[in-house]
């Protein structure tokens, strides 16, 4: 598993392949749904988040090619949020059938002079994609572990049982769902920070 948590190549640089199947899969997999959970937290009906994200998408793909990352300039996840907000205000101000962008400089001027988003925006991005990326780690992880070792993770960590019930529940001893507890939490940990960098 190291090993390939070491060669595997970046995804940002995989969807640079439109033909590159399995990593689009990965990439509408991590956020396809924070891009939908955020914008029904934003307050659009499900069709209509539905159709932001596959607008979303779009944008993304047809900007792969060209996609050259650069940290010194930003995060992703802060590119993907620019272009989630520019398809909100699209959407927000006609409820009509968006098309791609031109191009051209008062498409560009429209797009500058666009307020910066609040810091509670932000943090609603930022909180949702948390949330999908700790959902995707448990989907991915949870066939790692017996299931009375994931429930007592579950049970205690996220449920916030004590430890005494779930191990009265579970039929195991106490010692041992909060060992249970150590290690999925620390697999989780090594998915997430996995899943994070790409």
């Amino acid at each position: 598993m190291a090993d390939s948590l070491l060669t595997r190549p970046s995804l940002l640089a995989r969807i640079k392949d439109t033909g590159d199947r399995q990593a689009w899969a990965e990439f509408v997999d991590l956020y396809a749904p924070v891009i939908h959970g955020y914008a029904l937290k934003r307050g659009l009906q499900d069709a209509d988040a539905a159709d932001l994200t596959q607008d979303v998408l779009g944008a993304v793909a047809r900007s792969a090619a060209r996609l050259n990352y650069d940290p010194a300039r930003g995060t992703f996840r802060g590119w993907l949020f620019r272009v989630v907000r520019n398809e909100l205000a699209d959407f927000a101000t006609a409820r009509r059938r968006r098309r791609p962008g031109t191009g051209d400089t008062a498409v560009k001027r429209r797009l500058e002079e666009e307020p910066a988003p609040s810091n509670d925006e932000v943090a609603a991005w930022e909180r949702e994609y948390e949330r999908q990326l700790f959902a995707r780690a448990c989907e991915q992880v949870r066939g790692d572990f017996q299931e009375s070792t994931w429930q007592a993770f579950w049970m205690t960590a996220i449920e916030d049982k004590p430890g005494k019930e779930v191990a009265g529940r579970l039929g195991i001893s106490t010692a041992a769902v909060y060992l249970a507890k150590r290690r999925v939490t620390e697999r989780l940990k090594q998915h997430i920070e996995y899943l994070r960098a790409e």
